[in-house]
């Protein structure tokens, strides 16, 4: 499939729109017209409208909270989510089922009644696609806070015309970002074509008069991605939607673990995200999402705890308009609603003590701000100049060439030469580049770096160290150190 970065005809969109609500029996609800969609929409209250309220929290200056959570059934679903509001949660997600991400509904469905014959969820996530537009009007109607559908989906085409006509006014997720972490064999050019789909569905509503918030799934893998590539596809993600008629997109970034690096991270996603939609001419309401430690968590609650309470301090001080939280039982399996709540409360009371302070200015934190920019520049430079000037072709040539290569990703689409390490201070820089499309200076400052810890240690610099900083933190360390007394 040939892609190009171009905003979708009407005409066609709504041919397409035609052959993905006939793809499932949910589709045919007359709720989906798009009238009757519309009217839906614009009936949603204010405080109930993701984008306005991100907009009201970065008027604000304020970080908002969100969870992550979902199960099966519509009124256990329901239960849940206003247990959670009830915790304290200023946007709810619906994690959305396995079988669902990889439009295999006829599973979802099974796993649907499983669930009711056992008493208990049987998928890990809300099936709303086989829910259909009726039960996730449901959902939004039991709470009181926005509703947004979180995945992992690289077809949501359908997913998000149903989300969207019950009302959910945020859809999470990108052509390259839900592709890339969650699938083996799909194409970046089929993925990015289902993504601008979703884009000019959200698109259409604008033109309507309707604020539709869309979020790029920022921390990939969520494993030791160096700073510039999350940056970068982020970016790339939102010049996309936004080439649809997308005008409220959040963009993500989870934590790396370096405080200094983390703060610069979420300060130059902001910027650098609006210098490239303006520079392209888009008129885009842009905001932050910080993402609590995706990696392995340690096993003990109080350190998990811990580690929930460092992400918070770091979101706070970055000023990221929103954080998603974890819970203390993140390495031990899904999280009751209880346990969820109490990781939401703690997240919580860490920002309501730091909302009035920011990290102070530094020449650290210049340093690593003007590092980030320079290597996001240099990335998305290669990008327009192997698609000629057009984003989405160049996109899919970068990473057909590794120019653009994010570690640790199962997909085929991607070169999976890159390999990161920590330094001696604990930021994440780059051991390998493969084919990254960076210059000779870049590479020369993350060999410093890596060099300045490999004396520190007394050991060379080799693909250990990057195993180490991957079991570090589950261990309660950030950086891999050898322990010769320690099995690990």
């Amino acid at each position: 499939m040939h892609v190009v970065n171009k905003k979708w005809p009407l005409e066609k969109f709504l041919s397409m729109r035609k052959e993905v609500l006939a793809s499932w029996p949910t589709g045919q609800d007359p709720l989906l017209e798009l009238d009757q969609a519309i009217e839906t929409l614009r009936h949603v209250p204010d405080h109930k409208n993701f984008a306005l309220k991100l907009m009201k929290a970065k008027s604000e200056s304020r970080t908002y909270v969100q969870p992550r959570a979902g199960v099966a059934l519509l009124n256990e679903h329901i239960d849940l989510m206003r247990h959670l509001e009830q915790a304290g949660a200023d946007f709810l997600p619906s994690t959305i089922d396995s079988y669902t991400r990889q439009n295999r509904y006829a599973e979802a469905e099974e796993g649907i009644m499983v669930s009711q014959k056992e008493g208990r969820s049987m998928l890990n996530g809300f099936p709303a696609v086989n829910h259909g537009v009726r039960a996730c009007k449901e959902v939004l109607d039991a709470v009181n806070v926005p509703l947004q559908a979180r995945h992992g989906t690289p077809d949501a085409r359908l997913l998000a015309e149903i989300i969207h006509a019950a009302g959910w006014t945020s859809n999470e997720g990108g052509g390259i970002s839900y592709n890339l972490p969650y699938a083996k064999n799909i194409s970046l050019s089929d993925s990015i074509y289902y993504w601008q789909y979703c884009d000019r569905l959200v698109g259409f509503y604008e033109d309507h008069g309707i604020h539709i918030n869309r979020e790029p799934f920022g921390p990939l893998t969520g494993t030791l991605v160096p700073p510039s590539i999350a940056i970068t596809i982020g970016i790339i993600e939102a010049l996309l939607a936004a080439e649809q008629g997308v005008k409220n997109i959040t963009v993500g970034y989870g934590q790396c673990g370096n405080v200094n690096q983390d703060v610069a991270a979420i300060h130059m996603l902001q910027e650098l995200t609006e210098e490239y939609l303006k520079k392209e001419g888009y008129d885009v309401f842009v905001t932050t999402v910080f993402h609590q430690w995706m990696g392995g968590f340690p096993q003990d609650e109080a350190k998990a705890s811990g580690l929930i309470a460092m992400a918070s301090t770091v979101a706070a001080l970055a000023g990221a308009t929103k954080m998603i939280t974890k819970t203390p039982y993140e390495s031990i399996g899904v999280p009751t609603k209880e346990i969820n709540a109490f990781g939401i409360r703690e997240s919580k009371m860490v920002i309501s003590l730091l909302k009035d302070q920011k990290m102070p200015h530094s020449s650290e934190l210049n340093i690593e701000k003007a590092q980030i920019r320079a290597e996001v520049d240099c990335l998305m430079r290669s990008v327009y100049e192997l698609g000629e000037g057009d984003l989405a072709v160049g996109t899919i040539k970068a990473f057909e060439q590794g120019v653009i290569d994010v570690p640790f990703a199962p997909s085929k689409q991607n070169q999976n030469k890159v390999l990161p390490a920590r330094d001696n201070e604990g930021c994440v820089r780059i051991l390998e580049f493969g084919n990254l499309g960076m210059t000779q200076e870049i590479k020369a400052f993350h060999k410093a770096k890596l060099d300045e810890r490999a004396k520190a240690e007394g050991r060379p610099i080799t693909f250990q160290m990057t195993v180490d900083d991957i079991y570090a933190v589950s261990m309660g360390e950030l950086i891999g150190r050898p322990q010769p007394n320690k099995k690990r």
